[in-house]
């Protein structure tokens, strides 16, 4: 059985307590590797030498263009070894081998743009209303950062973290998640290979009490990046009292999908089985709760009934499936408990439903719920799986009034024809990301983040690396003259 180690200090590790884990593979519901958990200590080791590391001259001193060098060879390193990391998550996680693969490689375009950033991070003169002053501003790096990310997308939500704190010259602990751990214990390999000086980067995992508790609240940590649901983010705040760390928060969603009858059907079909049925349901952005104008309902309702019988489901490190297992049990338990409140509350189950025959207890079909109102429990909960739930709608306005009633704000989708509905309605949706016409398309360009109990800050885009600085104002007395009296008012 494979067995991974902690990454601290620049130095592979067991965790001080000796306390190991095993990984299952959700694909034979076997346990397949081990690893090791951090405990309290290792956490105060991981942050002593991020905080060592900020202040030794390999690191401190490093100009910005040889930073960002630096991540241009991690992300060499990243798409030479995608297929082995991606192949790996898709064994931890069951998430498919197409997807994981693929995601790994488009990853190292994140490094790259950020990687580009590295040497723009500007500061200003100042046109200060005092005479004989030069008064300018520089960023520096905030300093500590714990990125903390789950296991889903886990090599793009660390891109998003990793890379502009790199970039901005701060030192980071990259929590990984204790469920499906591996790869990015595996990807510490090439954060050792690629060169950053000890400490700058280490990669720990372990549970909440002796891992991630530890490190949210540790006095020394500066800048905390986490991605999860709302209920642990609730923790994370909580903690982050203790440091006064800066925080940001990407977390769930149940995202709506409104589908107007100019829509080209094809597209809007393809939009809706891509929202739910992509990555197996297991995304914070999953179009959940779609919404059809009455008219196409049937219409719409049908393909998708139909195109669920043509689904492959079945191993992920296939290429021709279509959708692998879920991640944990424990998802699947919630999915089947939610569909049956939601039948009971009148739903109907149009497709799927049950979970998978012959296959590990981990699977479930893809399923599609005719929802008689948007109170049914499919309509509410994070499903977190191949669940996907439609409701008529028969105005504009009622669309938009059922979209935005939901506690989160992630992503939403509009499909039309008609651009001026596009713009009217996406301009009055709640939510951080809208794709128009598509969905799910991420870039490293575009910022990421959403509203409500979706969190707060944005990952990715331009502006996204200053969240990892902090504005030093410094003020030069350019006269000749000695300062004057202190107690003299004029």
């Amino acid at each position: 059985m494979n067995h991974y180690q902690l990454f601290i200090n620049g130095a592979w590790c067991e965790g001080s307590d000796q306390q190991t884990e095993q990984s299952i593979n959700p694909a034979t519901g076997q346990a397949w590797a081990t690893f090791a958990c951090a405990s309290e200590q290792d956490v105060n080791t991981a942050v002593s030498a991020a905080k060592s590391a900020l202040d030794n001259p390999a690191w401190r001193d490093m100009l910005p263009t040889a930073r960002g060098k630096l991540l241009y060879k991690l992300a060499d390193l990243i798409n030479k070894h995608a297929e082995t990391l991606g192949r790996l998550e898709t064994t931890d996680s069951g998430k498919l081998a197409t997807e994981t693969v693929s995601q790994t490689r488009y990853v190292s375009d994140y490094y790259r743009y950020f990687a580009g950033l590295a040497d723009k991070i500007e500061g200003a003169v100042l046109p200060i209303d005092k005479p004989d002053m030069h008064v300018f501003t520089k960023r520096k790096p905030i300093g500590v950062v714990a990125a903390i990310v789950p296991w889903n997308a886990q090599m793009f939500l660390t891109a998003t973290k990793l890379g502009p704190a790199l970039a901005a010259g701060c030192t980071v602990i990259l929590k990984a998640s204790e469920i499906a751990p591996a790869p990015m214990l595996e990807f510490a390999k090439l954060i050792e290979e690629a060169g950053f000086p000890p400490g700058v980067v280490s990669v720990i995992t372990g549970d909440a009490k002796n891992c991630a508790i530890p490190l949210t609240r540790h006095p020394d940590v500066d800048r905390i990046a986490f991605t999860g649901g709302p209920e642990t983010a609730r923790h994370v705040v909580r903690n982050s009292a203790e440091n006064f760390a800066v925080t940001s928060l990407e977390l769930g969603g149940k995202s709506p999908i409104i589908v107007f009858d100019d829509a080209n059907i094809e597209n809007a079909v393809n939009g809706l089985i891509a929202g739910n049925f992509g990555a197996s349901g297991q995304s914070c952005v999953a179009g959940s709760r779609g919404f059809v104008q009455r008219g196409i309902f049937d219409q719409i309702a049908d393909q998708i009934t139909q195109r669920t019988r043509h689904i492959v489901v079945g191993d992920p490190q296939d290429a021709n499936t279509h959708i692998g297992p879920l991640c944990t049990v424990a998802q699947v338990e919630r999915i089947e408990t939610t569909l049956q409140q939601s039948i009971e509350q009148g739903a109907i189950i149009r497709a799927g439903g049950v979970r998978a025959e012959g296959l590990s207890e981990h699977y479930f079909n893809p399923t599609l719920v005719e929802c008689r109102s948007a109170d049914t429990e499919t309509m509410k909960i994070e499903m977190f799986g191949p669940v996907m739930s439609l409701l008529p709608f028969d105005t504009e306005d009622e669309a938009i009034e059922l979209a935005n009633n939901s506690d989160y704000g992630l992503g939403s989708g509009v499909f039309t024809e008609n651009i001026a509905t596009a713009h009217r309605v996406s301009n009055q949706l709640r939510s951080g990301i809208c794709w128009i016409n598509t969905y799910r398309a991420v870039s490293p360009i575009a910022p990421f983040g959403g509203f409500n109990q979706s969190g707060y800050g944005r990952e990715a885009g331009l502006d996204s690396i200053m969240d990892y600085t902090r504005t030093q104002t410094t003020w030069i007395n350019t006269s000749d003259k000695p300062m004057a009296n202190p107690f003299v008012m004029r």
